[in-house]
């Protein structure tokens, strides 16, 4: 399999060395000081770039009929064009705020508990999330994830940062070095607290997560997520 990289710090670097390791050949290593010259040599892309960057690297992986995997977060407010330009295209695209496999299990197991707990009101939902200190947004896109889950298995109607309302899940987002990335969700009452807890040891759980994802959506046609890959649904 032919992989076009589309953003190549450390996260680009360390799916460069799985794929390598599974027998797949990188074509392109696109950075901000080249261009997409190469793009349509690939069967397939994966892209962790920057916000910035992202709806742009997309766009042109589904304007040349690339199938693109995206595991960048922070642009989501144009997921619904990038939804219908792959349609448009008939292309074939998945979004993930974490391609690791553990925590796409974690996803499930997250919305699982929510839905128990759904008619327990003595119990508060809180989440904590940490990073490493050069990601870029907060809460990070599993946060949001997270509390999404939670959101649509329960009586909660969104998120917040700080100042959380009853109906709002407090998201206590950290940025400390060398942190790969830790999700807690908690459930409190006066009685006693109930914890669900995923931690990152290292890089190369979300990169493997993302060339699993590469490998499987070639030769398909239209928008996934990793629940497709995972044959969670």
């Amino acid at each position: 399999m032919k992989i076009a990289l589309l953003g190549y710090g450390k996260m680009g670097k360390v799916i460069e060395k799985i794929a390598l390791e599974r027998g797949h050949e990188i074509v392109l290593r696109k950075t901000r000081d080249n261009s997409f010259d190469g793009l349509e040599n690939a069967d397939v892309a994966i892209e962790f770039s920057i916000p910035d960057a992202a709806v742009e690297n997309i766009s042109q992986c589904l304007n040349k009929n690339v199938p693109v995997i995206s595991g960048t977060t922070g642009w989501l407010e144009e997921y619904h064009n990038i939804v219908k330009l792959c349609e448009e295209k008939k292309g074939a695209f998945i979004y993930g705020s974490n391609f690791s496999l553990g925590v796409n299990i974690f996803f499930e197991l997250n919305e699982y508990l929510a839905k128990m707990m759904s008619k327990l009101d003595q119990y508060k939902v809180s989440m904590e999330e940490i990073h490493h200190t050069q990601k870029l947004d907060a809460p990070s896109g599993t946060a949001i994830s997270l509390a999404k889950g939670v959101i649509e298995n329960s009586n909660y109607s969104s998120w917040a940062l700080s100042d959380a309302k009853d109906d709002e899940i407090l998201i206590d987002a950290k940025r400390i070095e060398n942190v790969p990335g830790t999700h807690s969700v908690f459930y409190d009452s006066d009685i006693d607290s109930i914890e669900i807890k995923h931690t990152a040891h290292s890089r190369e759980g979300f990169a493997l997560g993302s060339v699993v994802a590469a490998e499987w959506i070639i030769g398909k046609q239209g928008v996934f997520t990793m629940k497709d890959v995972l044959d969670l649904k």
